[in-house]
Parts: structure tokens; sequence; C-alpha cells
């Protein structure tokens, strides 16, 4: 490829480093928010361990029940329980008026008579009559119905009665922000825009990451001396992919259940989607974290993280520019001798993407043994669990800058070597 070629295309790819990356950055963000709020609306919380939601799942199946309650199916076993309460009752009855007869005389004297002319034998003798005559009487449309109101009525006063009170508002506020009217609209609403985001996203990002390679590998295998102008192109690459690849989530971890189900009176009961926990970082979003925190040992940790992994390669950056157009003279300053040098030792961002890798290879390996503990044997209940735990392009871009900063070092060598002699 001809210079003017190669500057036409290094500086294209520049500008569209550029627009990409701030893409990428924009759609990342927006795209974090949107997960959690798709996780905090589906919190188990919400869910499995409400017991809101849990009166209503079993009140559609109560309610199922009462309006297809049908007397004549279940005559069978109904007839003997009203036999049953009617003995109790005549026996009730009966005993009630032996105790307030017993205690005056004129009593005992209306109980004696009472003995002498009704058998109690004889009465419970027409309960199965009795209780035939409450059947048929129960079987009447307009007795079904008062019958099903009565029940109905119990019902709501005893869900009434049950309830939680819970804080909502986290889940209004979701609510406000997709404008949807209601929690299912709102929990697909998300679901559809994490999904597009997610693609559009890891595709910008593949495309960011094939544009800078290219205009590595034409420096990398060009037999002319690296043009100032190229190699100052390469640096500012490499800031976009080092300033996208901290900006943007590194690994989503999540675990749920996404489904639990068993069947109550032929009638499926289920709950979907119970997130257990979700986090979507990156970098600066942990480094914030860690800040922002009350203990002085979490503070330092982050910001040893943030100094040696971001501040590092970017006074680098910044010293090679200057190491090599020998800025006002101070290639020969210790400082820049010491970032452009020496300070490869200090920069930890190789650790720090072998890290994030052990990371999730340990939580996708802790959260899948979890879960798998709650899987059931039992065959009347179904319990499924997902491990969402997932490496994002902000990895992938910070590696990218990491084995692409190795090559400009190499470039900076061979200026060295060539011209920096001269």
């Amino acid at each position: 490829m001809s210079k003017n070629l190669s500057s036409i295309y290094f500086s294209t790819v520049l500008l569209a480093a550029v627009i990409l990356a701030q893409e990428i950055v924009l759609t990342s963000k927006d795209n974090q928010t949107h997960k959690h709020d798709f996780s905090e609306i589906n919190h188990i919380k919400y869910g499995l361990f409400s017991i809101n939601q849990w009166k209503v799942k079993l009140s559609e199946v109560i309610n199922s029940e009462i309006t297809t309650l049908n007397i004549n199916e279940n005559k069978k076993n109904l007839k003997p329980v009203i036999e049953s309460q009617l003995n109790q009752l005549i026996d009730g009855v009966n005993k009630k008026m032996q105790n307030t007869n017993e205690k005056s005389f004129g009593g005992r004297v209306k109980q004696a008579f009472i003995d002498a002319v009704v058998d109690i034998d004889d009465i419970k003798e027409g309960v199965p009559q009795y209780a035939d005559e409450i059947m048929r009487l129960m079987d009447k449309p307009t007795t079904k119905d008062k019958i099903q109101d009565m029940i109905q009525n119990k019902v709501d006063d005893y869900f009434d009665r049950t309830f939680e009170e819970q804080d909502l508002s986290e889940v209004d506020m979701i609510m406000q922000r997709t404008g949807q009217d209601t929690i299912d609209e709102a929990k697909a609403f998300l679901k559809q825009k994490i999904v597009s985001n997610q693609v559009y996203i890891s595709l910008l990002s593949w495309i960011l990451i094939s544009l800078v390679i290219s205009v590595f590998m034409i420096a990398g295998f060009s037999k002319r001396a690296l043009p100032s102008a190229h190699y100052l192109i390469l640096v500012g690459l490499l800031f976009i992919l080092l300033f996208t690849g901290v900006t943007t989530p590194m690994i989503d971890l999540e675990a749920k259940i996404s489904e639990m189900s068993f069947i109550l009176f032929d009638h499926p009961v289920k709950f979907l989607d119970q997130v257990l926990y979700f986090q979507s970082k990156s970098v600066l979003d942990v480094f914030w974290l860690m800040i922002i925190h009350p203990e002085l040992q979490m503070k330092i940790v982050g910001l040893l993280m943030v100094v040696f992994s971001v501040v590092f390669p970017a006074i680098k950056l910044l010293s090679t520019v200057v190491y090599y157009y020998d800025f006002r003279k101070l290639r020969q300053s210790k400082w820049i001798q010491f970032f452009v040098l020496k300070s490869g030792k200090w920069s930890m961002t190789d650790v720090l993407i072998i890290a994030i890798f052990m990371a999730y290879i340990g939580f996708n390996g802790v959260i899948s043994s979890q879960l798998g503990n709650l899987h059931t044997a039992d065959s009347e209940i179904v319990l499924l669990t997902t491990n969402g735990t997932s490496l994002q392009p902000g990895f992938y871009l910070f590696a990218a800058y990491s084995l692409l900063a190795l090559f400009l070092s190499e470039f900076l060598s061979q200026k060295s070597e060539k011209t920096l002699q001269k």
C-alpha cells in the first residue's frame, strides 16, 4: 500500500474509531441501565419471595375452582359431611334444651314431656333424607349462585387480610422510565431493548477491534519506516480502545431461577425469570464503588486498581508520543524514560485481563454449582435455574488494547534503531 493510501486509510480508521467508540459507550451505558432495571423488576423478592404474588397466583386457582363448583360431582363426598353435621346439630340442640330445662322446675317438667313424646333416634333416622333434600336445594341455580358468592366473599376477605407491605418505588420508577402501563409490558420492553442493544454493541465493538488491528497489521508489515503521523494515529487508536474498554461493562454476573412451576388443583402455577443476583460493571464503575465505600482498605484497593490499570497505561501512551517526537527535548527526562522504558512492569493491564477472565471462570463455576443444588428431583415441582454470567464487549476492547500496546512498543524500538540515532 502506498504512503498516501496508507495515510488516508489510517486517518479514516481513526475517524471511524472515534465515532464507533462514542456509539459503543453511549449504547453500553443505556443498555447497562436496561439490564439493571430488568434484573430489579424480575428480582425474586417481587415474585417467588413475595406474599402478594403468591396471593395473586392462589386467588386465580381458587376463583377458578369456585366458578366451576359442581355439587353433583361431589355428591358422594358431600352427603356424608352433611349427614355428620346434621347429627351433630341434632345432638347439640337436644343437649342445649336439656341443660336449659334442668335450671327450673317448669323446665324439668317440659323436658320430661319431650323425652316421653320425642325420640331423638327417630329424628336421626331421617338424616339421610334431610341430607338428600339439602343436596337437592343446593343444586338449584339460585342456591348454587348464593353458595358461590358466599365462598367467594370468604375467600376475598381472607386474601384482603393477607398481604405484605412491600416497597415498590423502584418498580414504579422503572415503569416510568420505560413508559409502560403494566409490569409485564415493562419486562417485555426491557428484554427486547437489551437483546437488540447487545447485538448492536457487540457488532460495533468487533468492527472497531478489526479496524484497529488492520491498521497495526499494515504498520507492522510495511517495509518502510513508520511515518510520524501514522505513529500518532496508532497511539490515538490505543487511547480509544483503552477508553472504551474501561468505560463499558467487562463482565455480567447473573444467577436466576428461569422457571419454578407445579400443579395445584389441576391448575399450573408458574414463576418465571426470578433473578437472584445480577451485576454489570465496568472498571470505572468498580473503582467508583470502592472509592465511596466507607472502609479505608476498599478505597486504597480501588485507587491502586485505577492507577496501575488505567492511569499508568494512559501516561505511558502520552510519554511514548513525547519520546517519539522528542517534544521540547524531553526524551532524556527520567520521568519520560521511566514511563516509556521501565513502566511496563508497573502497568497491570495484563494482570487485570487475567483477573477478569479468572473471575469469569470462578463465578461461572460457583454460580453453576450452587444453582445446580437447587434442582429438585421431585417430579411434581419443576425448578430450572440459569447461569447468565458472561464476558462483555468491554473485556475484549480492553484485551485488544493490552495486546496492541505491545506492538506499539515494538514500533517505538524500530524507530529508535532507525531514526532516533540520527
